[in-house]
């Protein structure tokens, strides 16, 4: 490696060989004014990861280097950079770019342009295909790149910018706050955040799980309530209670929405930020008839809303639960094994990267 002309990472080669890295060297895109170099020092392991290099989202351009949750030191700033300088710890997250142009770009809706560029497995305009964050380096517009606060550790800010605004966007857009009960489905990478989230925002907090396996875990990350969905009637105690629900949940395996959809006052909001493999949700259309319930999405967050988020964490002392694992071939393969297999409490940062790369 020879930088600034190349950077080195920890890169997929094959599907149905996904949990096998080998260290490849590659170029970046060329360096523009506005472009910040951040020498990594630690990653988190998304489930997005495992869901790209395993071909359950689809075919994805191999050899690849995954990860999207980023923290580093920043050791070169374009000449029109102004957030950001040299020696900065920064963070970016799952969006690397985008138009910068439209409307939605203009509006703080810049994570839903049509031009967007993922931190890794697209391409720039110039046919550079971005990779991620168990490299050596990354190479960021300044947009997407975020100052982290003093009171955040660097493996614990790292899941914050996926997992952490994955559902952190949804609730600040959907009203969660003083006086509204709020469900999140599914404790787990994302979910857990949720819950925090929430609580912090001053919703009245509700951990929804399939069992009590959870549960403990459930009211320590702040929960004022928890349901378990095992039981036959789970919903029924509950019905029409609910102002919003996000649903972290990354599998649909006996998942019955309209259970979920039952849950929610008139005029209630489901709001999907988990995305399994399987064919989704049957909604019976009655269902929605008896509550008038809104179903929507939502897709990570605006660089308005990471910062807002980052504030928040740092002000209130919110710590993601994270597992550290040093970060080589062998570790990258553990951290994303361990998040396939749903053996994470409850999100992996990869660190130790001066080990790996270098000084």
């Amino acid at each position: 490696m020879v930088y600034p002309e190349t950077f080195e990472g920890f890169a997929v080669h094959d599907s149905k060989n996904w949990q096998k890295l080998e260290k490849i060297e590659y170029k970046p895109k060329p360096f523009g004014e506005y472009d910040i170099d951040i020498k990594i020092e630690a990653c988190g392991v998304c489930g997005s990861d495992v869901h790209t290099v395993s071909g359950g989202w689809g075919d994805a351009p191999l050899p690849l280097v995954v990860g999207h949750e980023i923290v580093g030191k920043a050791i070169k700033v374009g000449d029109k950079v102004s957030t950001v300088k040299v020696g900065d710890r920064v963070g970016v997250g799952a969006q690397i770019c985008s138009c910068m142009e439209c409307t939605f770009c203009k509006n703080n809706n810049e994570n839903y342009c049509p031009q967007w560029i993922d931190t890794y497995g697209a391409k720039y305009p110039d046919g550079t295909l971005a990779h991620g964050g168990y490299a050596s380096h990354i190479r960021a517009h300044e947009y997407y790149t975020f100052k982290i606060p003093e009171a955040i550790e660097t493996s614990l800010a790292a899941p914050m910018l996926c997992a952490g605004i994955t559902s952190y966007s949804p609730l600040v857009r959907n009203g969660a706050g003083p006086g509204k009960k709020v469900g999140i489905v599914g404790i787990g990478g994302i979910g857990h955040f949720g819950v925090m989230f929430s609580k912090a925002l001053g919703a009245h907090t509700v951990a929804i799980s399939r069992t009590d396996a959870k549960k403990e875990d459930a009211f320590k990350l702040g929960a004022d309530e928890f349901i378990r969905t095992c039981d036959e009637d789970w919903a029924k105690p509950h019905k029409m209670t609910f102002d919003l629900i996000v649903n972290c949940a990354n599998s649909d395996t006996n998942f019955d929405v309209n259970a979920y959809l039952s849950l929610l006052t008139v005029g209630g909001r489901f709001i999907n930020v988990g995305l399994p493999e399987g064919e989704g949700y049957r909604v019976k259309p009655m269902t929605l008839l008896t509550n008038a319930a809104l179903i929507g999405s939502s897709h990570i967050g605006s660089r308005k809303e990471i910062l807002e988020m980052l504030d928040l964490a740092a002000t209130q002392g919110i710590k993601s639960w994270v597992e550290t694992i040093p970060i080589s071939a062998e570790g990258c393969s553990q951290g994303l094994t361990k998040c396939h297999d749903n053996k994470v409490k409850y999100r992996v940062t990869l660190v130790d990267y001066e080990k790996a790369f270098g000084a």
